[in-house]
């Protein structure tokens, strides 16, 4: 069980998914009971045991359904007739809750400078997974940027081999040039994301999409970037551009608009939760 319980803490780490499978239900003779447990990573793979045969592999297949449409299930089996369809023929009952253990969303920064820092900050205190990427190891380290959950120093080039990707991989770009931008983006731009926005004038993405559709780059894919990324809320500090960038996000997981909450006319129903 604490081999378990390691698993889950250094998925937590990683970022990546996986499904946690416990009988909570068991009648009769079943190969194992109450509390048991099994942990399905996304590929398959299993760790612990519900009682192993035809029903913990029906488990896995529940479990790797579960992950996909993000929702726990409960399912039963009965362990008596083979022949009618049951896994087993032990003669009991058993029910399983399948979890799918979805870990925070990760906040991907490409720059470590003075904006990176502001939104690490930011970032992790909104409950992401904060993870800096730089290829200056002064601007990718702890001293230079803290509270990152992880620091990948290098070229972007190589963060698919260093990283794994998700649809809740949010991609933002504080680089420090368009030269940067232009190498990056056709890389990160093949990866699963459910965001991804560059910092900039509107002149610096018009010229670096300019450039990046000369080397091949579908429009498609770059009318998806957010450029210049963020809400326009007039901000000039660090801080005050880190709010507009990830309040952008919030409006676009949320399902927000970014308009303000204040009441226009009477009926008007809206805004936060009474406290």
């Amino acid at each position: 069980m604490s081999l378990l319980f390691e698993s889950l803490a250094a998925l937590a780490r990683s970022g990546a998914p996986a499904a946690l499978c416990t009988i909570i239900r068991a009648r009769g003779s079943v190969p194992r009971h109450v509390g048991s447990k099994m942990l399905v990573h996304a590929d398959g793979r299993a760790e612990g045991t519900i009682g192993g045969g035809e029903m913990e592999s029906r488990v896995i297949a529940e479990a790797l359904e579960a992950l996909k449409a993000g929702q726990a299930r409960i399912v039963a089996y009965a362990l008596v007739n083979p022949q009618a369809g049951d896994p087993g023929v032990c003669g009991g009952e058993v029910e399983v809750f399948v979890e799918p253990i979805q870990p925070n969303p990760t906040l991907l920064i490409i720059g470590g400078g003075h904006v990176g820092r502001a939104l690490a900050h930011l970032g992790r205190w909104l409950g992401f997974r904060v993870v800096l990427s730089d290829d200056r190891a002064e601007f990718c380290n702890p001293d230079a940027v803290p509270g990152a959950d992880e620091y990948l120093l290098g070229p972007i080039a190589e963060l698919p081999q260093r990283l794994t990707f998700t649809p809740e991989t949010y991609i933002v770009m504080p680089t420090r040039g368009l030269p940067v931008d232009v190498a990056g983006l056709p890389v990160l731009l093949a990866q699963p994301h459910a965001y991804l926005g560059v910092i900039g004038s509107r002149r610096r993405w018009l010229t670096a999409r300019q450039q990046l559709e000369e080397r091949g780059v579908p429009a498609a894919q770059l009318e998806a970037v957010h450029a210049p990324m963020g809400l326009e809320l007039n901000a000039e500090t660090p801080e005050e551009i880190a709010v507009s960038i990830l309040g952008e996000i919030i409006m676009l997981r949320r399902g927000g608009t970014g308009e303000p909450m204040r009441v226009q006319s009477e009926g008007t129903n809206s805004g936060f939760p009474d406290s």
